[in-house]
């Protein structure tokens, strides 16, 4: 499903955020991708998504180059992309509701359509009785949680999360854990990068550990 291919990428001035990484994932595996700050972490999950670019190498997601994809034909990528990151970008002048309405609606679903399927996410998550509170009247771990509300409601067969359960308190960490958890049982395919691995080791297919760029052979 995502191929690796002797990747780098370089940002200037000649920093290495990856050097000469390959790896392979597999349909409805979950990756905990680990490593120190500025390991690479946060780039190799761009590099999926297209948010970056690779300086070498070649990223295979569903057989698709998406190094080389046209940003015509981005939208298309990540409609089978779920993304968590650090900096969740919520609309904070929206509720909830409205969200994790945005992507069904630059999708091009039908209000009522895309409004059952707003209501189903933030349902799994939690969230239902909120819909109506805006970001800043959630706790950190709500808008964590309407962060993978908004992820999952064009139900993606791949989720990237980065550091999804950081400056989280231990009980929320864990409830957010179990809740991506709950989405791998259903076959979707999880990249996590993480510092608590104790939340999702005994779940993980794959473990992945950065160092400085790259993966050790």
């Amino acid at each position: 499903m995502i191929r690796f291919e002797h990747v780098s990428r370089r940002y200037p001035p000649g920093i290495d955020a990856l050097k000469d990484v390959s790896l392979s994932v597999a349909p409805g595996e979950m990756i905990l991708i680990g490593g120190h700050s500025g390991a690479g972490k946060t780039t190799l999950l761009k590099l999926i998504a297209a948010i970056e670019r690779p300086s070498s190498g070649t990223v295979l997601v569903r057989g698709q180059n998406v190094g080389a994809l046209k940003p015509a034909a981005l939208p298309y990528l990540r409609r089978n992309l779920g993304m968590v990151f650090q900096d969740q970008k919520l609309l904070f002048d929206r509720n909830a509701f409205e969200n994790v309405m945005l992507p069904l609606s630059i999708a091009g679903f039908s209000p009522k359509e895309a409004g059952k399927r707003a209501r189903a996410a933030l349902d799994k998550v939690g969230l239902l009785a909120r819909e109506k509170a805006l970001p800043i009247a959630l706790s950190g771990g709500e808008q964590q949680r309407l962060a993978i509300a908004r992820a999952v409601v064009n139900r993606p067969s791949i989720l990237l999360t980065d550091e999804p359960t950081a400056h989280l308190d231990p009980e929320t960490a864990r409830d957010v854990a179990a809740i991506l958890r709950d989405f791998h049982q259903v076959g979707v395919t999880l990249l996590i990068a993480t510092y608590d691995d104790a939340l999702f080791a005994a779940f993980a297919t794959q473990r992945l550990i950065l160092s400085h760029g790259k993966l050790p052979t």
